[in-house]
């Protein structure tokens, strides 16, 4: 069967990309625990791009496929996880790029540069990271692993931020699901 991306964000509800996320069937890789473990010689690049034995990946079925089996374990080291081995991939920054973003009721849907689709709230929060002058924002996706917001997508967040602080004395913050998050690190 073809893979059919889905709809570009603007053109869904929230109803729609609620279901979308529910019904993206993923490995369970935070159950497997393979005992051999080794090097996939793979590299994320900052930008998004995916490297292996330094030769780009270019098929993007590819990349959606090996995203699928990613894992962050709490050292921050990112794995490829399989049943039968678990291997270390370099990882420059992060391992998604959040490349959209919506605002859609009281919740802040995010594309991915793998087409998976993000609601931010209390199990996928936005982190500010860095300093107030050059600050990186993230938002956890699945299994330790994040996605950094493009520049384009951050200059949305931003603005949604304004328009919900309506110019008052507020530090810079959004709200999705009900769970507030700082825009500025602290």
């Amino acid at each position: 069967m073809p893979y059919e991306p889905p709809p570009e964000l603007a053109a869904l509800s929230l109803e729609e990309i609620a279901r979308l996320v529910a019904a993206r069937k993923l490995p369970p890789v935070a159950q497997w625990s393979p005992a051999e473990t080794g090097d996939s010689e793979m590299r994320i690049a900052a930008d998004g791009r995916w490297f292996h034995q330094g030769g780009e990946i270019r098929r993007a079925a590819m990349v959606r496929a090996f995203a699928s089996l990613l894992f962050r374990d709490d050292d921050g080291q990112h794995w490829l996880v399989t049943p039968a081995q678990k291997l270390s991939i370099a990882v420059e920054d992060a391992a998604f790029i959040a490349i959209d973003v919506k605002l859609e009721g009281d919740a802040l849907a995010f594309r991915l540069n793998t087409d998976d689709l993000v609601i931010a709230g209390p199990d996928h929060p936005i982190v500010a990271e860095g300093d107030a002058e050059t600050p990186a924002l993230y938002i956890d996706v699945r299994h330790g692993a994040r996605a950094r917001l493009n520049r384009s997508t951050y200059g949305q967040l931003a603005e949604i931020a304004l328009a919900e602080t309506r110019g008052e004395d507020e530090d810079l913050a959004v709200t999705s699901q009900g769970a507030r998050f700082a825009l500025v690190p602290a």
